[in-house]
Protein backbone atom coordinates (compact mmCIF):
# COMPACT_ATOMS: atom_id res chain seq x y z
CA UNK A 1 0.00 0.00 0.00
CA UNK A 2 1.62 3.33 -1.28
CA UNK A 3 1.54 6.54 1.38
CA UNK A 4 1.44 10.02 0.27
CA UNK A 5 4.50 11.02 -0.05
CA UNK A 6 5.29 7.79 -2.75
CA UNK A 7 3.05 10.31 -5.04
CA UNK A 8 5.25 13.37 -4.30
CA UNK A 9 7.71 14.09 -7.32
CA UNK A 10 11.44 15.24 -6.23
CA UNK A 11 12.76 17.14 -8.62
CA UNK A 12 16.52 17.55 -7.93
CA UNK A 13 18.76 21.35 -8.29
CA UNK A 14 15.05 23.12 -9.03
CA UNK A 15 15.41 25.88 -9.19
CA UNK A 16 18.66 25.79 -8.62
CA UNK A 17 21.53 23.69 -7.86
CA UNK A 18 21.26 21.97 -4.49
CA UNK A 19 17.90 22.67 -3.66
CA UNK A 20 15.47 19.43 -4.24
CA UNK A 21 12.06 20.61 -5.08
CA UNK A 22 8.92 18.71 -3.93
CA UNK A 23 6.15 18.91 -6.61
CA UNK A 24 2.57 18.83 -5.04
CA UNK A 25 0.76 18.76 -8.47
CA UNK A 26 1.98 14.98 -8.74
CA UNK A 27 0.13 14.17 -5.81
CA UNK A 28 -2.97 16.10 -7.03
CA UNK A 29 -3.14 13.78 -10.22
CA UNK A 30 -3.58 10.97 -8.82
CA UNK A 31 -6.86 10.23 -7.22
CA UNK A 32 -5.37 7.69 -4.65
CA UNK A 33 -2.62 10.36 -3.59
CA UNK A 34 -5.29 13.03 -3.08
CA UNK A 35 -7.19 10.80 -1.52
CA UNK A 36 -4.27 9.84 0.89
CA UNK A 37 -2.93 13.76 1.62
CA UNK A 38 -6.42 14.99 2.57
CA UNK A 39 -7.13 12.05 5.12
CA UNK A 40 -3.37 12.69 6.25
CA UNK A 41 -4.61 16.76 6.69
CA UNK A 42 -7.53 15.20 8.09
CA UNK A 43 -6.61 12.84 10.47
CA UNK A 44 -4.13 16.01 11.98
CA UNK A 45 -7.41 17.44 13.04
CA UNK A 46 -9.35 14.40 15.00
CA UNK A 47 -10.12 15.44 18.78
CA UNK A 48 -9.60 18.72 18.02
CA UNK A 49 -12.63 21.69 18.25
CA UNK A 50 -12.75 24.51 15.81
CA UNK A 51 -15.19 26.72 14.51
CA UNK A 52 -13.23 27.53 11.14
CA UNK A 53 -11.01 26.38 8.39
CA UNK A 54 -9.06 29.03 6.61
CA UNK A 55 -6.38 28.69 3.75
CA UNK A 56 -3.96 30.27 2.02
CA UNK A 57 -3.78 31.24 -1.62
CA UNK A 58 -3.98 28.62 -3.92
CA UNK A 59 -2.86 25.18 -2.59
CA UNK A 60 -4.51 25.61 1.28
CA UNK A 61 -7.86 25.98 -1.29
CA UNK A 62 -7.06 22.83 -2.51
CA UNK A 63 -6.29 20.79 0.18
CA UNK A 64 -8.58 22.93 2.92
CA UNK A 65 -11.76 23.01 1.27
CA UNK A 66 -12.55 19.45 1.05
CA UNK A 67 -11.29 19.33 4.72
CA UNK A 68 -13.91 21.94 5.81
CA UNK A 69 -16.61 19.99 3.41
CA UNK A 70 -16.12 16.65 5.02
CA UNK A 71 -16.00 18.03 8.88
CA UNK A 72 -19.40 20.23 8.28
CA UNK A 73 -17.00 23.29 8.51
CA UNK A 74 -17.14 26.99 6.80
CA UNK A 75 -14.38 27.75 4.36
CA UNK A 76 -12.38 31.07 4.80
CA UNK A 77 -10.67 32.67 2.04
CA UNK A 78 -6.79 34.15 2.68
CA UNK A 79 -5.78 35.58 -0.42
CA UNK A 80 -3.20 37.87 -2.53
CA UNK A 81 -3.92 41.68 -2.04
CA UNK A 82 -6.81 43.05 -4.76
CA UNK A 83 -8.25 39.53 -5.03
CA UNK A 84 -11.63 40.03 -2.57
CA UNK A 85 -14.67 42.11 -3.44
CA UNK A 86 -16.08 43.07 0.19
CA UNK A 87 -14.28 45.09 2.75
CA UNK A 88 -11.01 43.49 3.92
CA UNK A 89 -8.32 43.45 6.42
CA UNK A 90 -4.70 43.19 4.78
CA UNK A 91 -0.97 41.95 6.19
CA UNK A 92 2.58 42.25 4.36
CA UNK A 93 4.94 40.19 5.20
CA UNK A 94 8.34 39.81 4.04
CA UNK A 95 10.00 37.07 1.20
CA UNK A 96 13.08 35.49 0.80
CA UNK A 97 13.33 38.93 -2.02
CA UNK A 98 10.61 41.42 -1.25
CA UNK A 99 7.39 41.60 0.30
CA UNK A 100 3.83 40.21 0.00
CA UNK A 101 0.59 41.35 1.25
CA UNK A 102 -2.01 38.77 2.30
CA UNK A 103 -5.94 39.64 2.76
CA UNK A 104 -8.99 37.80 4.39
CA UNK A 105 -12.70 39.41 4.45
CA UNK A 106 -13.48 41.74 7.53
CA UNK A 107 -16.44 39.67 8.86
CA UNK A 108 -15.00 36.00 7.97
CA UNK A 109 -13.73 35.26 11.25
CA UNK A 110 -15.86 36.13 14.30
CA UNK A 111 -14.25 36.95 17.76
CA UNK A 112 -13.70 33.82 20.05
CA UNK A 113 -13.98 31.57 17.08
CA UNK A 114 -11.53 28.43 16.87
CA UNK A 115 -9.69 28.46 13.46
CA UNK A 116 -7.36 25.86 11.66
CA UNK A 117 -5.09 27.28 8.97
CA UNK A 118 -4.50 24.95 6.30
CA UNK A 119 -1.54 25.18 3.43
CA UNK A 120 0.58 22.48 1.48
CA UNK A 121 4.45 23.78 2.30
CA UNK A 122 5.42 25.13 5.07
CA UNK A 123 8.79 26.64 4.21
CA UNK A 124 10.16 30.00 6.24
CA UNK A 125 6.41 30.01 7.65
CA UNK A 126 5.90 33.58 6.62
CA UNK A 127 2.55 33.47 4.58
CA UNK A 128 1.69 31.43 7.33
CA UNK A 129 2.24 33.23 9.87
CA UNK A 130 0.68 36.17 7.87
CA UNK A 131 -2.48 34.59 8.13
CA UNK A 132 -2.61 33.64 11.77
CA UNK A 133 -2.15 37.66 12.48
CA UNK A 134 -5.31 38.40 9.93
CA UNK A 135 -7.25 35.41 12.11
CA UNK A 136 -6.02 37.14 15.12
CA UNK A 137 -6.60 40.67 14.36
CA UNK A 138 -10.28 39.63 13.71
CA UNK A 139 -10.47 38.25 17.31
CA UNK A 140 -10.08 34.56 16.50
CA UNK A 141 -7.84 32.10 17.53
CA UNK A 142 -5.35 29.79 15.33
CA UNK A 143 -5.51 27.00 17.40
CA UNK A 144 -3.86 24.35 14.20
CA UNK A 145 -1.78 24.55 11.53
CA UNK A 146 -1.46 21.73 9.32
CA UNK A 147 0.18 21.58 6.04
CA UNK A 148 0.59 18.33 3.85
CA UNK A 149 4.70 18.95 3.52
CA UNK A 150 7.19 20.69 5.72
CA UNK A 151 10.24 21.32 4.36
CA UNK A 152 12.44 21.26 7.95
CA UNK A 153 15.93 22.84 6.93
CA UNK A 154 14.02 26.36 6.23
CA UNK A 155 13.14 26.20 9.93
CA UNK A 156 9.27 27.20 9.32
CA UNK A 157 7.91 25.58 12.28
CA UNK A 158 10.51 27.38 14.52
CA UNK A 159 9.21 30.68 13.52
CA UNK A 160 5.70 29.21 14.26
CA UNK A 161 6.84 27.84 18.17
CA UNK A 162 3.71 29.82 19.52
CA UNK A 163 1.66 27.61 17.40
CA UNK A 164 0.41 24.16 17.11
CA UNK A 165 1.74 23.06 13.96
CA UNK A 166 1.94 19.96 12.32
CA UNK A 167 2.51 17.88 8.51
CA UNK A 168 1.56 14.63 7.41
CA UNK A 169 4.84 14.49 5.47
CA UNK A 170 8.63 16.31 7.11
CA UNK A 171 11.34 16.54 4.77
CA UNK A 172 14.77 17.12 6.57
CA UNK A 173 16.32 19.33 4.26
CA UNK A 174 15.29 22.98 2.32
Amino acid sequence: MKKVEDYVVSIPDFPEPGIIFRDVTSVLQDAEGLKLAIEGIQEKLEGLEFDVIAGTESRGFIFGMPVAYNLHKPFVLVRKKGKLPRETISMEYELEYGSAVIEMHKDSIRPGQKVVLIDDLIATGGTIEAAAKLVELLGGEVVKMVFLMELAGLKGRERLAKYDVDSVICYEGK
